[in-house]
């Protein structure tokens, strides 16, 4: 079994400026925080060592060691688990600890025992160099069973094969795992080390904001949590964005808070409806001065047994980013770019061409996509006998410009679509991806799983058309976001083609961080809201009048630890980084949450359940 934790200490970063270098010594405890402080594991407890952390310098020594019984051979030896390793202990044979053996030999896999004995070194040839502990074992003095361990649901053991829903429903139990107790670990550390770059280096204030708040305007759904007042709800926060503003004017100058945060999105894949953001906002600052902070932070807290980062990340203006790759946060790590060929086709007889390239927006894009027909369903074929109707009568108009910008080949497969801008990059944008998908499931090697892939998109539109309604707007980020300085005169005239000072931190294809710079200006902020978005201003009447009472300028950003950790520790979904997670339908499975509660113990809260009616019962009722 892996030490989780000497992983651990080769991935926390190597600190960079004004820092004290973090190393890891064999003979020690745990991680090395600095070169003067050794965190004790075993202070305060009754034990005397970890199980992972005995060596053949231990030799000799008399401990205590506490911890489950993963394994158990012939009677013999026991593996006994802790949460820092593994170590083997020898049941005694002999008649005079026919009591410990008895302990030892009964209790089930998974029991919790606390044992006694010498460190001594493994006989020749019994040595184990795959494990940490593996020169020594345990000769058994003493035992107590502290708890005994009925049939588990699963085994503890990584390889073993176990349903999601399982997981969640014994989630306890899945936190015994190397691979959970890893992920958590390493977030823990992460966090302390955002914690250290962000107040003991720059002066950060932790501040923590209120969880019972009001009703937003804009944005996602929040939960409702009723009050003892008729007809009065709270609302759980979608972010603390309002209070990190205000804040700002209350002259906290800088704030930061491991935040939690709630959206009532519904059943959403790999999303939580609660979760966590490293939450942070800054007076005087500008966009520039936002992403040195976050670059520098992360590289501080980045875990050093991967590649370091180079800073700074580069930046891509969201019109290329859709342009290039359909999407707002772009997979940099491969190419595959969406190629516009709309000047080929201006002059077309192919008829859907012609028709979306009479329309307003109107484009064809395409993407090539290398050795794709080795291993892809064929769609167009680059060689001389194109396998489509269509693609054979493009071919006789534009076959050799078509060849020469998409630099096609032999095998390589072509896609091609054509219609309205942002559509149309949207699809190739996701058929890019699956495309992508489908050749690594096949084999061929495109996004090296290795690599970090950091970039900022910048520029995005201030406002967006409403999908139910595109002759209204609604707010790209939020509606506290600041008009970019460039494009102010046109907030009155033309608002849909105003930027925003809003970027977003994508890595290897998910977006992992958002903010902006801030409306200061109380008026500004009132017409945003008012004329342009036409929301209730009186929602915010409280943000609007700190607004006018000396507000500074200020911005900030949030990154989502969740995701972050899911991406920085390869899991497979971001409840592997959660140590209590809901669902995909948002339910605790493990405690039935959310469930009923009796009509009586509602009263106080003046709200009745409206139960939906079954059709018989609704046709009845008609």
């Amino acid at each position: 079994m892996f030490c989780w934790l000497s992983r651990l200490c080769g991935e926390l970063s190597t600190p960079t400026r004004r820092t004290t270098q973090l190393i890891w010594s064999s003979a020690a405890r745990s991680m090395v925080l600095s070169s003067q402080r050794i965190p004790e594991l075993s202070s305060f407890v009754a034990r005397t060592n970890t199980c992972g952390e005995l060596r053949s310098s231990h030799l000799g020594q008399e401990v205590t060691l506490c911890g489950w019984i993963q394994f158990r051979r012939q009677n013999i030896f026991l593996v006994l688990r802790d949460f820092h390793g593994l170590v083997q202990v020898v049941i005694p044979q002999d008649e005079s600890a026919a009591s410990v053996k008895k302990i030892l030999c009964e209790a089930p896999m998974e029991s919790v025992v606390q044992v006694s004995g010498t460190v001594i070194s493994r006989p020749p040839g019994q040595k184990n160099p795959k494990m940490p502990t593996g020169e020594i074992e345990i000769k058994v003095k003493t035992a107590k069973l502290l708890n005994s361990c009925k049939k588990l649901p699963f085994e503890i053991k990584d390889f073993m094969k176990k349903t999601e829903t399982l997981r969640l429903q014994y989630r306890y139990l899945d936190l015994r795992s190397v691979q959970m107790q890893y992920n958590l670990r390493l977030r823990s550390q992460m966090v302390m080390k955002m914690r250290e770059y962000l107040c003991n280096l720059h002066g950060f204030v932790d501040v923590e904001t209120p969880t019972l708040f009001k009703r937003t305007p804009g944005g996602a759904k929040e939960f409702v949590i009723p009050s003892r007042e008729p007809g009065k709800f709270y609302s759980l926060p979608q972010s603390p964005q309002q209070f990190k503003q205000l804040l700002m004017v209350g002259g906290l100058d800088r704030y930061f808070q491991v935040a939690r945060c709630y959206r009532d999105e519904g059943s959403r894949p790999d999303r939580q409806p609660e979760f966590t953001q490293i939450d942070i906002e800054m007076s005087f600052v500008d966009q520039t001065g936002v992403q040195s902070l976050i670059e520098g932070l992360l590289q501080y807290s980045w875990p050093s047994d991967k590649d370091p980062l180079v800073v700074p990340f580069p930046s891509m203006p969201f019109a290329e980013a859709l342009a290039s790759y359909g999407t707002d946060k772009p997979d940099t790590r491969f190419g595959m770019k969406i190629v516009d060929i709309s000047d080929m086709f201006r002059n077309t007889e192919v008829g859907f061409l012609q028709d979306a390239l009479s329309k307003p927006q109107g484009t064809v894009k395409a993407i090539c996509i290398r050795k794709g027909a080795e291993v892809l369903p064929i769609f167009l074929k680059t060689n001389e006998n194109w396998n489509s109707p269509v693609a054979k009568f493009i071919m006789e108009e534009q076959g050799l410009g078509l060849v020469k910008l998409l630099e096609t080949q032999e095998e390589d497969v072509v896609l091609l679509t054509a219609g309205e801008h942002k559509k149309a990059c949207s699809l190739m944008g996701k058929l890019r991806l699956e495309c992508a998908d489908l050749l690594e499931a096949r084999g061929v090697v495109l996004r090296d799983p290795a690599l970090f892939s950091f970039l900022w998109v910048v520029d995005f539109p201030l406002f967006l058309p409403k999908e139910e309604n595109p002759q209204e707007l609604e707010s790209a980020h939020h509606p506290f976001t600041a008009p970019h300085p460039s494009d102010i005169h046109l907030l009155y005239t033309e608002p849909h083609k105003v930027r925003s000072q809003h970027y977003d931190l994508v890595l290897n294809g998910n977006e992992i961080g958002g903010g902006s710079i801030r409306i200061h200006n109380s008026e500004l902020q009132h017409y945003v809201l008012d004329t342009v978005l036409k929301e209730d201003v009186k929602l915010l009447s409280h943000l609007l009048q700190a607004l006018d009472y000396g507000a500074p300028p200020h911005g900030g950003i949030a990154l989502g630890l969740d995701r972050l950790m899911c991406l920085v520790t390869g899991a497979p979904s971001i409840r592997d980084v959660i140590a209590f997670p809901k669902s995909f339908r948002g339910h605790d499975l493990m405690s039935n949450a959310p469930d009923s509660i009796p009509p009586e113990e509602l009263k106080p809260y003046h709200i009745q359940v409206s139960w939906p009616m079954d059709a018989e019962t609704e046709r009845a009722h008609r």
